[in-house]
C-alpha cells in the first residue's frame, strides 16, 4: 500500500484527502470528495482515507465499493419498499378470510379477484415477505448498512481520535467559518479559551494553538441509526425460521383433539365448544349488514383445553398427555402457553359431521327401508357392505358440491355441501346402479334404477378458525427500534462544534467547523470573543467568489 508523506512529516495512508496531523489538502486527491472544485474544504469524513475511494482493482475492490454506495442503499430500499407495497395489493396466504370460499391460494385468489388474482397467485406475490427473493432483498440492505458503516465509522474514527490542535493555515482558511484579527494580545486569547470553557466545550493547547469542540458524541448517531436498522433486518430475516416465528392456522372442530400445528406434536387443542353471538335482527346499527349477509356476528369464540404429550411416544401409539391450560379465546382475547398464543380468526357454522342413508325401491311410494348405512364424512370408507345384501360403493365424494361450467366440483375438502356418486349392487349382482345424491339431490343417472338411495339423517357442528402464533423476534424488532432513535436522537439535538484558534505573528486566526446549525456555533463565537479585539467570523459560503 503506498504511503503519502505530508510536509508536516506526517505518512498518510492512501486515499487521504486532507493530512491526518495538520489538515493540508493531499495534492493529486482533492477530487476525492470534490475539493478541487471549491473553495471550502469538504470535511464529511474529515478528509480520511476510505477503501471505497482507493482500492478499485480486485473483485473484492469492486464488491465493496458497489456496496459502499450511498445511491445503491437508496436504490435497495426502493426495491423493497416498492415490493413491500405489491404485497399490500392483495391480503397475503396467511390473512385469506376465514369465510373464503378456499383457504388455498389457488382457488382463492382466482375465485375473489379473477385474473389479476391469478397473476398474483402465479408470480407468488401472495407469500411475498417470505419469499426468498424478498429476504435476498433484506439481507442485501443489511450488508450494504454494514459495508457503507464501516467504510466511514472506521475512518472517521481514526481521523478525530488522532487530530491535532495545531492546523496547517490551508485548512483553517478554507473552512466555512474563517476570521484573521491583528495584534491580539495573550490577554485576550486566553479570555476567549476561558469564554468556550464556560460553554462546555472540551480544550486542547498545543504549543499555543486551540481546538475546542464538543458534542463529538453526535457524529456517531448515524452509525447507531445503521447498528439499529440491522438489527431490524436480522429480526426480519429471522421470522422465516420456525424456531423465531411461527404462523399457523387451523380448523378445530367442536369435540375434536388435534396436534397444534407449528408446535412439533408438543401440544394438542380440544375443542369443547363453539359459540356464536348474534345481533337480532331489528338492531338499527347493523339492519343493512343482516339484510345482506342474514346475521352478524357479535361474539364468537371457543372453549379450549390445552394438552401436552409427557413423553415423546412411540410411533403409532397413543400420545400420553396432561392437561396444562383451559379456558375460552376469542376476538382480541387470546390464550398463551409454553410460548405460544392461540387467537380466535374464524369461523364455520353447521359443518356436516355424518350422514345415513336409506335403500328403498324406486317404485316403493312409501320408501321402506331396505337397508341403511352411515357415512363419517371425517373419515368416509370407499364401501358400505349391508345385512341384506346390498353393497354401495363411492365413486365420487364432493365435500363441497358446485357445479363448474357443469362438471360438478367442490370448493374446498370441509363437507359444507357433501354430494356423492353411488355406486349401488344389489343381491347377488355385479352390475352396480348408479346414483348422484346430496342435499335436496338424488338423480338416477340411467333413469333404469330399480332402487334408490334416500337421506335419512344427519349430524352437524360448529368449526373454530384459530391462528397460532409464536414470535420471539419481537424483543429484537423492539431492542432494533430503540437502538435506531437513540442514533436519531444522539443526531439530531446535538452536533459536533470545532473551533480552531491559530497564533500568527501577533495575528489570530479563528476557524469553525460543525455537521450542522452553524447558526449555533457562531452565537457561541460570538459570545466567546465578546470585549476583546478579535473580528467575528464571516461565514465564506455566502461570500461572493
Amino acid at each position: 500500500m503506498n504511503k503519502i508523506k505530508c510536509e508536516c512529516g506526517h505518512v498518510n495512508p492512501e486515499g487521504t484527502v486532507l493530512c491526518e496531523a495538520c489538515g493540508k489538502p493531499i495534492e493529486g486527491n482533492q477530487h476525492i470528495d470534490g475539493n478541487d472544485k471549491t473553495k471550502l474544504l469538504n470535511m464529511r469524513y474529515d478528509g480520511s482515507a476510505r477503501r471505497s475511494q482507493t482500492y478499485k482493482k480486485s473483485i473484492i475492490d469492486k464488491t465493496w465499493n458497489f456496496f459502499s454506495s450511498v445511491k445503491v442503499g437508496v436504490w435497495l430500499i426502493v426495491l423493497a419498499l416498492v415490493a413491500s407495497a405489491i404485497g399490500t395489493i392483495f391480503p397475503q396466504e396467511q390473512y385469506i378470510p376465514a369465510n373464503a370460499v378456499s383457504r388455498d391460494p389457488a382457488i382463492f385468489y382466482e375465485d375473489r379477484y379473477g385474473i389479476f388474482g391469478q397473476i398474483y397467485y402465479q408470480l407468488g406475490f401472495y407469500h411475498l415477505y417470505s419469499s426468498w427473493w424478498y429476504m435476498l432483498l433484506i439481507a442485501l440492505i443489511g450488508i450494504s448498512l454494514v459495508i457503507c458503516s464501516i467504510d466511514r465509522f472506521v475512518p472517521l474514527y481514526k481521523a478525530l481520535k488522532t487530530q491535532k490542535a495545531k492546523r496547517h493555515e490551508t485548512f483553517l482558511n478554507r473552512q466555512r467559518l474563517y476570521s484573521e484579527s491583528e495584534n491580539i494580545t495573550d490577554e485576550e486569547k486566553q479570555q476567549i479559551v476561558q469564554a468556550l470553557k464556560k460553554q462546555r466545550y472540551k480544550v486542547r493547547d498545543e504549543k499555543g494553538h486551540i481546538l475546542a469542540e464538543k458534542g463529538r458524541f453526535s457524529r456517531w448517531g448515524p452509525y447507531v441509526n445503521h447498528i439499529g436498522l440491522i438489527i431490524v433486518l436480522i429480526a426480519a430475516i429471522l421470522r422465516i425460521t420456525t424456531p423465531m416465528y411461527i404462523d399457523e392456522y387451523m380448523w378445530l372442530r367442536e369435540g375434536e383433539q388435534q396436534v397444534i400445528p407449528g408446535t412439533h406434536g408438543e401440544y394438542y387443542a380440544k375443542n369443547k365448544d363453539f359459540i356464536l353471538e348474534t345481533y337480532d335482527k331489528d338492531n338499527k346499527r347493523f339492519e343493512e349488514a343482516i339484510k345482506e349477509e342474514g346475521v352478524v356476528a357479535k361474539n364468537f369464540e371457543t372453549e379450549l383445553v390445552i394438552y401436552k404429550e409427557k413423553a415423546e411416544s412411540v410411533a403409532g401409539a397413543e400420545p400420553k398427555l396432561e392437561k396444562v391450560k383451559e379456558g375460552s379465546i376469542r376476538m382480541n382475547h387470546p390464550m398463551k402457553f409454553g410460548g405460544y398464543t392461540l387467537y380466535q380468526a374464524g369461523y364455520q357454522k353447521n359443518e356436516f359431521t355424518s350422514m345415513s342413508f336409506k335403500i328403498h325401491e324406486t317404485d316403493d311410494s312409501d320408501e321402506t327401508a331396505l337397508g341403511s348405512f352411515t357415512i363419517d364424512l371425517t373419515s368416509p370408507k370407499s364401501e358400505y357392505k349391508l345385512d341384506n345384501g346390498f353393497r354401495v360403493v363411492i365413486d365420487q365424494y364432493y365435500p363441497e358440491y358446485y357445479l363448474d361450467n357443469g362438471e360438478p366440483r367442490s370448493k374446498s375438502k370441509y363437507s359444507r355441501n357433501p354430494a356423492f356418486v353411488f355406486f349401488v349392487y344389489p343381491p347377488n349382482s355385479d352390475k352396480p346402479e348408479i346414483s348422484f345424491v346430496g342435499i335436496r339431490k338424488n338423480i338416477d343417472a340411467t333413469g333404469e334404477n330399480e332402487y334408490k338411495l334416500g337421506l335419512q339423517d344427519f349430524e352437524m357442528r360448529d368449526v373454530s378458525g384459530i391462528t397460532v402464533r409464536r414470535d420471539y423476534t419481537l424483543p429484537l424488532f423492539a431492542v432494533g427500534a430503540i437502538i435506531f432513535m437513540i442514533g436519531v436522537i444522539q443526531g439530531m439535538y446535538w452536533q459536533h462544534r470545532r473551533i480552531w484558534i491559530h497564533p500568527k505573528k501577533g495575528n489570530l486566526l479563528v476557524a469553525a467547523h460543525t455537521n450542522k446549525n452553524w447558526h449555533g456555533v457562531k452565537k457561541d463565537i460570538e459570545l466567546a470573543i465578546s470585549d476583546t479585539n478579535v473580528k467575528m467570523v464571516k461565514d465564506q459560503q455566502e461570500l461572493p467568489d
